[in-house]
């Protein structure tokens, strides 16, 4: 059985997602954080596909705090968007809060171009 915590949380990705999908012209950007990797990915659910992925494996790490790693995740994915020719995304925060992280995540991908 799971915990409360574990939940909640997924009550939280459940309303979110409920309220939020991705098209192919404003896919959705799906962050997944774990306790020291995260994943993002840009998901078209009309047709269930994935348009771009990144993976905090493919970044260095060494001296780098996971925020900073977070930030860089975030670079990574909005350069694979461009290069797929998406420039508007959907964010899902996938049931965490939008804080540490995940915004650092998001900014960075605001700041190299990708509107939401």
């Amino acid at each position: 059985m799971k915990s409360s915590k574990q939940q909640l949380k997924l009550r939280r990705k459940a309303r979110i997602r409920a309220k939020i999908s991705g098209t192919p012209e404003r896919p959705r950007l799906s962050v997944h954080r774990g306790l020291v990797t995260m994943y993002a990915q840009l998901i078209d659910d009309t047709t269930g596909t994935t348009i771009a992925s990144a993976h905090s494996k493919e970044i260095d790490k060494v001296g780098k705090k996971k925020v900073d790693i977070a930030s860089a995740l975030g670079t990574l994915i909005a350069q694979k968007a461009k290069k797929a020719g998406v420039t508007t995304v959907v964010f899902d925060r996938g049931g965490n809060a939008y804080h540490g992280r995940v915004k650092s995540l998001g900014e960075a991908a605001r700041s190299e171009g990708l509107n939401f």
